[in-house]
């Protein structure tokens, strides 16, 4: 089958170059569309639901809305493990599924049953979905600074303006806004006089919620026209909190909110801080990527906008970068770069030296970056993102890639070589197919052998399989191409590139060093073949100690 193969692409040359022609343009197509990010995504494929309970105790918050909702959540199909927490004044439940389970649709279950399990809740408290983001989806932070601008402000800055701004990017799931003071106001009440106008702080909730609303009223037409009828009553200032109307006397003399306390600005309470190098609070955000995104596009999608909203601040106020994941993401595809381009002029080098011959080591060079390109087409079809460990898979396979090529070159050369000149040209095919054959079948099957090495490696399950799966595959990809190319593309090359002058291997001081230096020991290891046998047996049992260790 392989010597069918090799024969068949040496005679339909034109056909195997159409072939390969269209698999460098899906190739190429595949590298800009493959999702790139840093590292591989090793978080589990889960649902958060957060649940605000505002001033309760983690007790409560537990009994009243966490049980209820991780009981229920049980149930849901393809779900691994439920785990939850109760803290001061909120819920958090992770709804942990089975990796094969698509993100969204797992979504859709949690919020289904949700619609359910909302009806068990104390009134008022609303579960609701965290961000389709992952574990590793913090792909760029920032930070708001401006002289002269308070932390309240700035904080207010970031959650009117930039947040907003920044979620409308293609790929951000959630803008999560760190540090400052969230701006509120604040009502104190004075215990003495709530006594002593017999007042309770319900009463005042109760007042102040009823204020705080627009109501709606009827149409009056008059010439013509309809005029629409409406009760105004936001809140816009904090005159209008200290003159709502809680109640009245014995006399019927209204009583106000500043009869019973004081009205202020202020900032929330606090129970965390954002400090940017030591040198003071600072106000920030976090970008959160979205599921199956390409990390580098969103990030710099996300710089664009940030250009574009800098227009719009107040004078003084910049945003800051603070950690930008697209620089280490860099730093990756620049290794492989760096790694194809050395092991290149390496592979060149050793060619030139041995063979004395320039085309020759055109073959090799050629037929790397395709094995490489039908990495990338492979790991897109299987959803496999660019990242260090599938990128270093590549790159550890590289050195790998080239040894078929060379062995068929170096073999084809031989041929070649010991021909006359003249002879070499009528024969060149049927001398590059016979040179093909000769080494197609050891040559490929030696390439499955490796590939089959890395088969325990996708039996790994959890975070160990997500962190060496890319790895495996794209190595296994990688040399798949690499034994695929041997036996189609090879030969066709070799038949247009090796030409011109050829001295046979006996001219080259290199090669015939190498040779007087390996010659008397492989004839002393066929000599004394029980020896060598045995020598090879006792450090492998020497090893296996070691090993164990």
């Amino acid at each position: 089958m392989i010597e069918k193969i090799i024969e068949y692409s040496a005679r339909n040359r034109v056909i195997i170059l159409m072939m390969f022609g269209l698999i460098i343009a899906w190739g190429v197509w595949s590298v800009y569309k493959t999702p790139v990010d840093a590292i591989p995504d090793l978080s589990d494929n889960q649902v958060i639901v957060f649940t605000d309970y505002p001033g309760r105790s983690p007790q409560v918050v537990e009994d009243q809305v966490t049980y209820p909702l991780a009981v229920n959540l049980q149930g849901l199909p393809m779900v691994r493990a439920v785990r939850a927490s109760s803290a001061f004044g909120f819920s958090m439940i992770y709804v942990i599924f089975e990796d094969k389970a698509d993100i969204y649709w797992a979504r859709t279950r949690v919020l289904e049953r949700l619609n359910y399990a909302a009806s068990l809740l104390p009134p008022g408290v609303v579960p609701t979905l965290g961000p389709d983001g992952t574990g590793v989806g913090h792909v760029f932070w920032y930070t708001i600074e401006g002289k002269g601008y308070d932390l309240e402000q700035l904080r207010t800055l970031q959650d009117w303006f930039v947040r907003y701004q920044l979620n409308t990017v293609q790929g951000v799931a959630e803008v999560a806004s760190i540090g400052g003071l969230v701006r509120e106001y604040q009502i104190d009440l004075d215990p003495n006089k709530l006594f002593a106008y017999k007042i309770k702080v319900g009463t005042v909730m109760e007042a102040v919620k009823a204020s705080n609303k627009d109501v709606g009223g009827r149409l009056i037409e008059q010439s013509d026209a309809e005029y629409l009828i409406r009760g105004r009553g936001y809140i816009k200032s904090k005159a209008d909190l200290e003159n709502i109307v809680i109640g009245a006397d014995m006399r019927g003399t209204p009583i106000y909110l500043k009869n019973l306390g004081t009205v202020q600005m202020g900032g929330a309470i606090r129970r965390g801080l954002l400090e940017m190098n030591g040198e003071g609070e600072a106000v920030g955000g976090i970008v959160v990527m979205r599921y199956g995104e390409n990390a580098k596009e969103v990030i710099d999608r996300v710089k664009v906008k940030i250009k574009d909203l800098e227009k719009g601040l107040p004078p003084g106020v910049k945003i800051m970068v603070s950690y930008d994941r697209s620089d280490l993401i860099q730093r990756a595809i620049d290794t492989l770069k760096t790694n194809l381009l050395e092991e290149s002029v390496v592979v060149s080098l050793v060619i030139l030296v041995f063979l004395l011959h320039f085309q020759s080591a055109l073959v090799i060079v050629l037929t790397l970056p395709i094995s490489v390109l039908i990495a990338f087409i492979t790991m897109k079809l299987m959803g496999v993102s660019s990242n260090i460990m599938s990128l270093g898979g590549i790159a550890i396979a590289i050195g790998v890639l080239v040894d078929a090529g060379v062995i068929m070159v170096e073999n084809c050369y031989r041929h070649l070589s010991e021909m006359p000149p003249e002879e070499r040209a009528e024969k060149r095919l049927e001398v590059v197919i016979t040179s093909a054959k000769q080494v197609g079948r050891a040559i490929f099957f030696s390439l499955a052998i490796i590939v089959l090495s890395f088969v325990p490696v996708f039996m790994l399950e959890g975070q160990e399989g997500k962190l060496f799966h890319p790895l495996a595959f794209t190595k296994t990809f990688s040399m798949m191409g690499s034994a695929l190319i041997a036996i189609t593309l090879v030969p066709v090359l070799m038949y247009y590139f090796m030409r011109g002058k050829m001295p046979p291997e006996s001219s080259n001081p290199v090669s015939t060093f190498f040779i007087k230096l390996y010659s008397p020991v492989i004839r002393w290891v066929l000599v004394w073949k029980k020896t060598t046998i045995a020598l090879n047996i006792v450090a492998l049992l020497i090893a296996v100690p070691l090993f164990m260790r």
